[in-house]
């Protein structure tokens, strides 16, 4: 098979040799465009082509012998064609993932890696992933957009049943989705599978039928699969499963926590233009990206296939994921959806101070098991350092002299850095954890608007910038925690930084917080995670008058809370039009519309504040 590519590889470099050949490169910058619709270049679309994935490599190392650095190249996909894409033919690469499991290696179906002015044109095309694989990755590439195509597998690794009887006594009767491959194994646990894996599942969310809304209180469920029993080829009964609040008809997405890959993978690219694409599943986010300087994503989709389709849930985690990116990010018109996380967050990276070398020399290391591995600031950079405890900067930036792996010979896989400042640390940074360090050039504006949020887990949108961000004209709808939430921890996640200049205007908020999760105190909550908020000395977030602006939103809600705010400074929240219904009853234990701690300067007329 290996010489057949080879043979076709050598055609059609022929081909394209001679469609580059009108205009020299060294007099002025071509267009090479490319159609998988032709059937000269061998790449067929259905499920029989098991070889898309290698096919497509030969296509690019072939276009990358003709283009020139400024040439701008196209790659058309056949108009609404199906290719699938096959974990046993995708590339294998070591890929460190910022928020995944560091899992190696990833098995990457699409690779685009150092283009410029690359366009993958979808024409309403679907890739269609087999087992378990990062369908696309486009890193360490200027200028480059993916646009009109979506994303799927066609055995996802959430698996989806519905409730046919449930009581206290026999347990919990379940059919499964018709798509789940699944089975009781050796030890008597029902379990599903596919190409190269295998979940028991342990837990999951719980949908509505007709409606799709996570069912009200139940936030992340435990499902005892032990000792199951098939009555049916799609049925069994699950005797050790009993909770009252998964009545009949209930759909639930049986699921593990395992993040081995996104959906879309971004990495130290600059001007990246996704329009028009949908996640429909992926195993972890839909898209994720780290250390990018501008996104822009134009009605992007993180969703299900339309409103009849069988499925309710679409990702593993957040619906699109920024870490320790720059510039301006932007998404505008898109639809998230069923996803088992936030619609989106944007943060950067605290590193842990390790230890204090000399005045100017710090070992600092990443603080998650899922956020390491890659490149985290640049000579020049400025970095500022927060006390863990408090959650409090130390008021003296330095900037970077030299950086260099700590644990390793090179950035890939490292785990911890020594890193040199021009200037003097601040002698009350010592080692041993307590103090974070956050590379200040890492910091990237936020346009986010115009966007539906529905039906999901935990949290709508989470900003932890501290340049301009807006957030405007966008639907929370049954976000089932908040819809919006400011964090910052140095703690836990490790994810930087404090938001200074945010507007939150003209934003709609259908039925927020049916079920509680981390940091959902109000239907916007501004939660930095502060062990001893008791000795801090100055806020958090904000730090000017106005800095957070809550204005002109509409909230329809059944229960109290509509703001929490804590450690906050420069607050103002006002003209936002409140509207009671009945559709649940008041559960949660924040009874106060605005509750503050810790807070500075908040103007908020007509409610309580003190």
């Amino acid at each position: 098979m290996t010489r057949v590519i080879r043979k076709r590889t050598h055609r059609l470099v022929l081909c394209l040799c001679l469609l580059a050949l009108g205009c020299p490169a060294s007099l002025q910058a071509r267009r090479i465009t490319v159609s998988l619709a032709n059937p000269a270049y061998g790449i067929q679309p259905g499920a029989d082509n098991k070889q898309f994935c290698s096919q497509l490599r030969h296509l690019l190392d072939s276009l990358r012998q003709i283009a020139g650095p400024s040439d701008e190249v196209v790659i058309k996909l056949q108009k609404g064609a199906e290719y699938h894409l096959y974990a046993d033919d995708a590339m294998p690469e070591e890929m460190y993932i910022s928020n995944h499991d560091q899992d190696q290696p990833k098995r990457v179906g699409i690779r685009l890696k150092g283009w410029s002015n690359l366009t993958l044109q979808g024409n309403g095309a679907q890739f269609i992933c087999h087992g378990r694989m990062l369908p696309v990755a486009l890193t360490e590439s200027r200028r480059c957009t993916l646009k009109g195509f979506a994303i799927d597998f066609d055995n996802p690794h959430i698996t989806q049943i519905e409730v046919l009887r449930s009581d206290t006594t026999s347990g919990i009767t379940f059919r499964v989705a018709p798509w789940v491959r699944h089975r009781i194994n050796d030890k008597g646990h029902f379990e599903a599978y596919g190409d190269g894996w295998t979940h028991v599942p342990f837990g999951g969310i719980a949908f509505e039928k007709k409606t799709r809304h996570i069912v009200y209180r139940t936030s992340d469920i435990g499902a005892n699969l032990n000792e199951v029993r098939r009555i049916a080829d799609d049925i069994y009964v699950a005797p050790h499963w009993r909770d009252t609040r998964l009545v009949p008809t209930t759909i639930v997405a049986l699921r593990s926590y395992h993040r081995p890959a996104p959906g879309i993978f971004l990495a130290d690219d600059e001007d990246t233009d996704i329009s028009e694409v949908k996640v429909h599943y992926a195993e972890g986010m839909g898209l994720l990206a780290q250390r990018c300087n501008n996104i822009k994503l134009s009605k992007f989709g993180v969703c299900l296939r339309g409103a009849d389709d069988p499925r309710y849930f679409t990702t593993q985690a957040d619906a699109t994921h920024f870490s320790q990116c720059r510039g301006v990010i932007t998404s505008v018109g898109g639809l998230y959806e069923g996803m088992m996380d936030d619609a989106i967050n944007v943060h950067g990276i605290y590193l842990k101070v390790m230890e204090r070398i000399d005045s100017h020399t710090l070992r600092l290391a990443y603080g998650h098991n899922q956020s390491w591995g890659f490149a985290w600031g640049d000579v020049g950079d400025k970095v500022r350092f927060v006390d863990a405890k408090r959650m409090q900067d130390v008021g003296v930036a330095c900037h970077i002299a030299s950086i260099k792996p700590a644990d390793r010979t090179t950035v890939l896989g490292c785990k911890e850095f020594v890193v040199s400042f021009d200037e003097q640390v601040p002698e009350e940074v010592v080692g041993g954890g307590r103090y974070g360090a956050e590379d200040m050039d890492w910091t990237p504006e936020v346009y986010f608007a115009d966007n539906i949020v529905r039906n999901n887990r935990a949290r709508g949108a989470l900003f932890s910038s501290p340049l301009r961000t807006v957030c405007e004209r966008n639907l929370f709808d049954h976000t089932s925690g908040s819809a919006i939430v400011l964090c910052g921890d140095c703690n836990g996640w490790f994810e930087s930084g404090a938001v200074r200049d945010l507007v939150i205007r003209k934003n709609r908020f259908v039925n927020a917080l049916t079920c509680l999760f981390q940091f959902t105190n109000a239907v916007i909550s501004i939660y930095p995670e502060i062990p001893d908020i008791k000795s801090q000395t100055a806020c958090f977030h904000g730090g000017k008058h106005d800095a957070i602006v809550i204005t002109d939103n509409i909230f329809e809600t059944f229960d109290h809370p509509l703001l929490y705010a804590k450690s906050t400074h420069g607050l103002r929240f006002e003209n936002n039009k409140v509207v009671k219904n009945n559709d649940y009853p008041a559960f949660h234990p924040n009874n106060k519309p605005v509750c503050l701690e810790h807070v500075e300067d908040c103007t908020a007329p007509g409610y309580d504040i003190k």
